[in-house]
Protein backbone atom coordinates (compact mmCIF):
# COMPACT_ATOMS: atom_id res chain seq x y z
CA UNK A 1 0.00 0.00 0.00
CA UNK A 2 1.13 3.51 -0.86
CA UNK A 3 0.21 6.48 1.31
CA UNK A 4 0.47 10.05 0.07
CA UNK A 5 0.31 13.20 2.19
CA UNK A 6 0.11 16.63 0.58
CA UNK A 7 1.10 19.90 2.20
CA UNK A 8 1.80 23.50 1.26
CA UNK A 9 -1.60 24.72 0.17
CA UNK A 10 -3.13 27.94 1.38
CA UNK A 11 -4.39 31.37 0.44
CA UNK A 12 -2.36 33.49 -1.96
CA UNK A 13 -2.87 36.69 -3.94
CA UNK A 14 -3.04 36.62 -7.75
CA UNK A 15 0.47 36.61 -9.13
CA UNK A 16 1.84 34.96 -6.02
CA UNK A 17 3.55 31.62 -5.53
CA UNK A 18 3.13 28.42 -3.55
CA UNK A 19 5.08 25.19 -3.35
CA UNK A 20 3.17 21.98 -2.76
CA UNK A 21 4.82 18.87 -1.37
CA UNK A 22 3.73 15.25 -1.43
CA UNK A 23 5.41 12.75 0.85
CA UNK A 24 5.04 9.09 -0.11
CA UNK A 25 5.37 6.00 2.03
CA UNK A 26 4.59 2.31 1.78
CA UNK A 27 6.00 1.78 -1.69
CA UNK A 28 9.15 1.97 -3.76
CA UNK A 29 9.00 5.65 -4.60
CA UNK A 30 11.70 5.57 -7.24
CA UNK A 31 9.61 3.21 -9.37
CA UNK A 32 6.44 5.29 -9.32
CA UNK A 33 5.11 7.78 -11.82
CA UNK A 34 4.02 10.76 -9.75
CA UNK A 35 1.57 13.46 -10.63
CA UNK A 36 -0.44 16.40 -9.44
CA UNK A 37 -4.12 16.75 -10.25
CA UNK A 38 -6.60 19.41 -9.27
CA UNK A 39 -10.34 19.67 -8.90
CA UNK A 40 -12.26 22.92 -8.71
CA UNK A 41 -15.84 23.07 -7.40
CA UNK A 42 -18.27 21.64 -9.94
CA UNK A 43 -15.51 20.55 -12.31
CA UNK A 44 -13.76 17.32 -13.23
CA UNK A 45 -10.44 16.38 -11.75
CA UNK A 46 -7.71 17.25 -14.23
CA UNK A 47 -4.03 16.52 -14.66
CA UNK A 48 -1.74 19.40 -13.79
CA UNK A 49 1.70 17.81 -14.16
CA UNK A 50 3.38 14.42 -14.04
CA UNK A 51 6.92 13.15 -13.62
CA UNK A 52 8.49 9.73 -14.05
CA UNK A 53 11.40 8.28 -12.11
CA UNK A 54 13.98 9.46 -14.62
CA UNK A 55 12.75 13.05 -14.42
CA UNK A 56 10.81 13.45 -17.67
CA UNK A 57 7.82 15.72 -17.16
CA UNK A 58 4.47 16.49 -18.71
CA UNK A 59 2.31 19.57 -18.11
CA UNK A 60 -1.19 20.66 -18.82
CA UNK A 61 -1.30 23.54 -21.29
CA UNK A 62 -2.85 25.90 -18.77
CA UNK A 63 0.15 25.70 -16.42
CA UNK A 64 3.07 25.57 -18.85
CA UNK A 65 5.59 28.26 -18.03
CA UNK A 66 4.11 28.82 -14.58
CA UNK A 67 4.30 25.51 -12.71
CA UNK A 68 7.21 23.13 -12.25
CA UNK A 69 7.01 19.54 -11.02
CA UNK A 70 10.06 17.89 -9.50
CA UNK A 71 10.90 14.91 -7.33
CA UNK A 72 13.50 13.94 -4.79
CA UNK A 73 13.72 10.16 -4.75
CA UNK A 74 16.00 10.17 -1.70
CA UNK A 75 13.27 11.97 0.27
CA UNK A 76 10.32 10.11 -1.30
CA UNK A 77 8.81 13.48 -2.12
CA UNK A 78 7.35 15.18 -5.17
CA UNK A 79 6.91 18.94 -5.43
CA UNK A 80 4.83 21.37 -7.42
CA UNK A 81 6.20 24.89 -7.61
CA UNK A 82 3.39 27.23 -8.64
CA UNK A 83 4.22 30.73 -9.81
CA UNK A 84 2.12 33.52 -11.31
CA UNK A 85 -0.99 32.07 -9.75
CA UNK A 86 -4.38 33.04 -11.13
CA UNK A 87 -7.84 32.97 -9.61
CA UNK A 88 -8.73 30.07 -11.89
CA UNK A 89 -5.99 27.99 -10.26
CA UNK A 90 -8.17 27.77 -7.16
CA UNK A 91 -8.83 24.09 -6.50
CA UNK A 92 -8.04 21.14 -4.31
CA UNK A 93 -4.72 19.74 -5.46
CA UNK A 94 -4.18 15.99 -5.21
CA UNK A 95 -1.00 13.98 -5.31
CA UNK A 96 -1.12 10.81 -7.40
CA UNK A 97 1.13 7.78 -7.58
CA UNK A 98 0.73 5.41 -10.50
CA UNK A 99 2.12 1.96 -9.96
CA UNK A 100 2.09 -1.08 -12.18
CA UNK A 101 -1.31 -2.23 -10.98
CA UNK A 102 -3.14 0.64 -9.29
CA UNK A 103 -3.34 4.37 -8.61
CA UNK A 104 -2.99 5.97 -5.19
CA UNK A 105 -4.26 9.36 -4.08
CA UNK A 106 -3.61 11.76 -1.26
CA UNK A 107 -6.31 13.59 0.68
CA UNK A 108 -5.68 16.82 -1.19
CA UNK A 109 -4.59 20.30 -0.20
CA UNK A 110 -6.62 23.44 -0.80
CA UNK A 111 -5.14 26.21 -2.93
CA UNK A 112 -7.09 29.45 -2.99
CA UNK A 113 -6.06 32.40 -5.16
CA UNK A 114 -7.96 35.54 -4.28
CA UNK A 115 -9.07 38.11 -6.80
Amino acid sequence: QVQLVESGGGLVQPGGSLRLSCAASGGIFSLLRMGWYRQAPGKQRELVAAIVSGGNTDYADFVKGRFTISRDNAKNTVYLQMNSLKAEDTAVYYCNARGMRSDYWGQGTQVTVSS
